[in-house]
């Protein structure tokens, strides 16, 4: 019975939906040995360190992560970096199958004069650190302002809107980290200004996402009523208006309807709105837009301007893969055809497909992407995989060590009333799993 190794580079949704798709496909006569290799310490990427701290509900999802992690043929490498500790090269000659799904970490760039500007932060810095990464622990964040601006459409412009707008103890209960929450409740912001470049028609907000505003105890939300019905109206010149755009659009209509509490946060959705130059003095201090129209389905710029005294930008327009050696990177994903990239390589996740989807998009993308290299294999390799590969002395935190480091930080949260305090030294996190 032949068993053919696996490598998984990264241990986020896409890699453990990619680990289970392996595992769904075994039969008596095809099985495999699944080694996810992860550059931190704990595993579960943006489950841990992306979802907004407020939606725990969401994080729920790595209780399956965990079912695929008992299963016998699964092994994890955490604080192993692939390019530093092992090269792909390397993964390759061990492996029958080698995929990568690293995810897209790296914040695009709105392309403005000003942006370099202190305190323009891009959201894949401002996210990490609000989310306990050991990586963006130190990332400098000044809310001494009243007002922030939150450039981009999507659900991560919204978290991040919604963490800067909602009042700090709404925070208490979650797993938000400590250092952030510290900050969050000395911040000196009230209004937040979400501004996105198109129509409503075209914000990628999930409705789920929209509904939750008006449920904010503490923060009044506004969208301006006559763009969403205009917007509508637009929508529905075609005929039948696509069903997750007309729930997004009732849900902006209810926002905008929704009795006002007159309480002292603001968050307000902009439409129509570019960004053209962030201005200040080695620090932001105010933000041009272009107004914006839409004439036969073109945005189209006019030539009206308007600008926001801010002292707080955050850009959450999309991200980008991370580079590395032996890959190349084509609009900001690996360069694949349906998740195969050369040899016996392959992706999934976001850094096959670019940031689009949610968390369960993987799962069908992982899937299709299994059954393409189950087709490919041809005989297994003999090998012994990435423990030939680790220079001797090299501390790799297995399943068993992260359930230490796990058990550790759910005990702490018991104490707290929190669902977890994450530990964010990374030597820390090290030491939790030795004990």
């Amino acid at each position: 019975m032949p068993t053919f190794k696996i490598a998984i580079v990264g241990a986020g949704p896409a890699g453990y939906f990619t680990a289970q798709a392996f595992q769904n496909a075994q039969t008596e006569e095809l099985t495999f040995a699944i080694d996810m290799i992860e550059r931190l310490p704990t595993p579960w990427g943006l489950v841990r360190s992306g979802v907004a701290p407020d939606h725990p509900k969401i994080k729920t999802v790595s209780k399956v992560f965990e079912k695929i992690a008992k299963v016998p043929n699964f092994r994890l490498f955490a604080n192993v970096e692939l390019g530093k500790d092992v090269s792909l090269k390397d993964l390759r000659d061990q492996y029958d199958a080698v995929v990568l799904s690293t995810g897209a970490s790296k914040g695009r760039k709105l392309g403005i004069p000003g942006e370099e500007l202190a305190n323009s932060l891009s959201a894949a810095d401002f996210v990490p650190w609000y989310n306990a990464h050991p990586d963006y622990v130190n990332t400098e964040v000044d809310l001494s302002c009243d007002t922030a601006v939150v450039i981009g459409a999507g659900n991560v412009a919204m978290d991040v809107a919604r963490i800067l707008a909602i009042d700090p103890t709404e925070l208490d209960p979650t797993d938000v980290a400590e250092h952030a929450l510290v900050k969050l409740k000395q911040s000196n912001i009230r209004t937040v200004i979400i501004c996105g470049r198109r129509g409503p028609e075209h914000a990628a907000f999930t409705a789920p996402e929209l509904r939750d505003l008006p449920k904010l105890e503490n923060t009044d939300v506004y969208i301006d009523v006559k763009q969403v019905k205009d917007a509508t109206e637009r929508a529905n010149i075609g005929g039948e208006i696509e069903k997750d755009l007309k729930h997004n659009l009732e849900a902006m209509k209810l926002i905008a309807e929704h009795a006002k509490k007159g309480v002292n946060r603001k968050l307000e959705i902009k439409f129509l709105s570019t960004p053209i130059e962030i201005k200040g003095n080695k620090k932001v201090e105010e933000v041009e837009f272009t107004i914006n129209k839409i004439e036969a389905g073109k945005v189209l710029p006019t030539k009206d301007t308007f600008t926001i005294k801010t002292r707080l930008v955050i850009t959450a327009i999309g991200y980008d893969a991370v580079e590395y050696p032996g890959i190349t990177i084509e609009n900001g994903r690996i360069n694949n055809i349906a998740g195969h990239i050369e040899h016996n390589v392959y992706t999934t996740g976001w850094a096959k497909r670019g940031p689009t989807g949610v968390i369960g998009t993987n799962k069908s993308d992982s899937s299709d992407v299994v059954d393409l290299i189950i087709e490919n294999l041809k005989e297994p390799k003999v090998s012994e995989g990435i423990t030939t590969l680790l220079k001797s002395g090299h501390e790799v935190i297995d399943q068993l060590a992260w359930e230490k480091i796990n058990a550790s930080e759910v005990i702490s949260g018991e104490i707290a009333g929190k669902p977890r305090v994450k530990e964010v030294d990374w030597k820390r996190l090290i030491s939790l799993g030795r004990s």
